[in-house]
């Protein structure tokens, strides 16, 4: 098992995103960019993949460390900062829930009023007209360079 390995399991775990991970080595003096991150979690076959190296690990541990308890002057609580973390991820990727019913014969929801718009005209099958079929290619015929005597 590598650093990156570990990397990718603490961020997994903590449920961390590049920018946060960039801000939690910020807080060990430690700069780095969301692209260089990016590729520590990259696949090892991958042209960009990078090892991740000691100093890079352990400064964000160190950074993790400050960043779930807190300083001395203002200490904080792990489980706070994790439950607060996993909150706000569950406010990012939450969609937003739509009722779904069964259909009746006209394609409308049961149960709910269908929308109606004054300009809006319902689909109707019947009111489309056919429109009359444009021949894009002209019929043409083939002269293979061959005189055919019939």
């Amino acid at each position: 098992m590598n650093n990156n390995d570990i990397f990718k399991k603490l961020r997994v775990a903590l449920q961390l995103r590049d920018d946060q991970i960039v801000d939690i080595l910020q807080l060990a003096d430690f700069r780095i960019s969301k692209g260089e991150i990016g590729n520590f979690f990259r696949n090892t076959n991958h042209p960009k993949y990078m090892e991740c190296g000691d100093q890079v690990l352990r400064n964000f541990l160190n950074g993790l460390v400050i960043h779930l308890r807190g300083t001395k002057e203002e200490p904080k609580n792990a489980m706070d900062v994790i439950k607060q973390n996993q909150a706000t991820v569950k406010k990012n990727t939450e969609k937003p829930k739509t009722d779904f019913k069964s259909t009746g014969a006209k394609g409308e929801l049961s149960g709910a009023k269908p929308k109606t718009a004054s300009n809006k005209k319902t689909f109707n099958s019947k009111d489309k007209k056919q429109a009359p079929k444009v021949q894009v290619v002209e019929k043409v015929q083939y002269k293979n360079g061959k005189n055919k005597k019939s």
